[in-house]
């Protein structure tokens, strides 16, 4: 099998004879699942980032982890070959990619755990890496009446691809983000074991794989936390003038007890004016109901800001109490007077927010546009000059598609995982998630990011790449910093040779 791996690299004949490699490689691992040339699909090759494209030897559809295993194994006997794990396709800068390596799609394995269990009497499921979590979200509710207790915003993403960086939402603030709401694992290492691993079994790799960026294992089985599910949502969005008394009330909600705040808060900047994209338009939730300007305070800038909510409530709850509960909460915040949308969704197509808005941009055709997107964590201690300067300045006229920004807290965060955060309780998250057409503008939107990263580092901000993406070794050792040592360690010890996720370009291939 080895030989005939370096035969097909090595060969300057390879490219006319790939149909025969194709099947000579795959009796030579013995999978289950499928391979083919990488070229084929073109999947492989391309990301929603839209901004590289590399292509890959094979693109693998494993039956499952003995398959993942024989492939990484195969490739550790190789001097160069790497492997990379691809969930939905939905990394920006060809993280989940692999130059001349292998491209495991896990998406095949999505059907391979679906499992109810009770863990120290509380409800979880055991699913797989591979799952799409609006799929786990619908057989969840609809067999159990049950949800697992932390979420991201866009909901076609794997479960392995968001514990592999964290999974964050407006449910973060009061369970931690999804790294935080598993209690096993089972992982496929760059060794190729096969491991299952929690907090008390093989914790280091356990940890390590939470929030690792694909560097030390393969994540191919999860047991995730459950909770009852709401039936039903009060969705809402108040409106900002000023951005101290927005962080204000946002820092105030994330800070309350369970039953004396909303279920879910996030922020979002957006412009003051009437751009359909960027601007009032974007905010109203009931599209019976238009953005009034002239409940704005002259004092208003170029950039406004609107805290977004979410009450949860049942079907046997009374109308009456929902509001009640609801004007209670909304009553003590400082938002502008008359700019309060709010509507009624159920709990399930809230959550699937996202997907409305994906199946309009498709139809529209901006969706398959580049998403050169720049997300951060920046600490609350810079948060107010990181606004004055880059929403009030360097983007005050938009970008095209949402900014988010909203608090979370450090203490929600196990530590002992590889995510790197900004140092104090309260962090900032934000997202700058651009849509931009083909063109010379991808390549200026993606210097305004450097320029944005830059001008953060020059001014000392505390702040920490989410969804990190940098070329230099030098630049990892910052993002990570005194956490670095323990991050070059676990590779050491479950990737040794350094095959998987190339696309993440931290460490090298070797061939020891």
């Amino acid at each position: 099998m080895i030989a005939c791996l370096g035969r097909i690299v090595h060969d300057s004949d390879a490219e006319s004879k790939l149909d025969d490699d194709v099947s000579t490689i795959f009796n030579s691992l013995n999978l289950q699942g499928s391979i083919e040339n990488g070229d084929v699909s073109g999947i492989a090759s391309k990301d929603f980032g839209g901004l590289y494209s590399v292509k890959p030897l094979y693109l693998i559809r494993p039956s499952g982890a003995e398959d993942i295993s024989r492939v990484v194994k195969a490739a550790a006997g190789t001097p160069h070959l790497t492997v990379a794990a691809r969930g939905n396709g939905h990394s920006i800068n060809g993280q989940a990619m692999a130059d001349g390596g292998y491209v495991i799609d896990m998406r095949s394995t999505g059907e391979n755990h679906f499992k109810l269990l009770t863990v120290n009497g509380s409800p979880c499921i055991d699913v797989s890496g591979g799952a799409l979590w609006e799929d786990v979200l619908r057989r969840c509710v609809s067999r159990f009446g049950l949800a697992p207790r932390s979420w991201t915003d866009y909901l076609s993403l794997t479960v392995g691809g968001t514990l592999s960086n964290a999974g964050v939402s407006g449910q973060a603030f009061r369970y931690g983000p999804q790294t935080s709401n598993v209690t096993e694992l089972e992982v496929v290492t760059g060794k190729g074991d096969i491991t299952v691993c929690s907090e008390t079994q093989n914790p280091e790799l356990f940890f390590g794989a939470l929030g690792g960026l694909g560097q030390f294992g393969i994540i191919t089985r999860a047991r995730v936390k459950l909770q009852l599910a709401p039936d039903m949502v009060r969705w809402i969005r108040v409106v900002y003038a000023e951005f101290e008394e927005f962080t204000r009330d946002a820092e105030f909600l994330v800070s309350q007890k369970e039953d004396e705040s909303f279920d879910y808060v996030e922020g979002f900047v957006f412009c003051n004016n009437d751009d359909p994209v960027n601007g009032w338009p974007s905010v109203q939730l009931n599209p019976d109901q238009e953005f009034n300007p002239a409940h704005l305070p002259q004092t208003a800038g170029p950039v406004l800001y609107f805290l977004e909510l979410a009450f949860h409530y049942r079907n046997s709850d009374q109308p009456s109490t929902v509001d009640m509960a609801v004007s209670r909460l909304v009553g003590g915040l400082g938002f502008v007077d008359g700019l309060i949308s709010q509507v009624d969704v159920s709990y399930m197509g809230f959550l699937l927010r996202v997907k409305r808005a994906e199946q309009d941009a498709k139809a529209n055709g901006v969706w398959d546009n580049p998403h050169p997107w720049l997300n951060l964590f920046v600490s609350k201690s810079d948060i107010v000059e990181f606004d004055q300067t880059v929403f009030k300045k360097m983007v005050k006229n938009g970008i095209g598609g949402p900014m988010l920004i909203y608090p979370l807290l450090r203490s929600k965060w196990d530590s002992r995982t590889s995510v790197a955060l900004p140092e104090g309780e309260i962090f900032y998250i934000v997202a700058l998630l651009r849509f931009v057409p083909k063109g010379p503008s991808v390549e200026k939107k993606v210097a305004e990011n450097r320029e944005i990263v830059k001008w953060c580092i020059k001014e000392g901000l505390d702040f920490k790449l989410y969804l990190p993406h940098y070329r230099a070794k030098e630049d990892w050792k910052r993002h990570f910093g005194n956490q670095w040592t323990r991050f070059e360690k676990r590779k050491a010890n479950f990737d040794p040779m350094a095959i998987l996720a190339p696309g993440q370009r931290i460490f090298k291939r070797t061939n020891q």
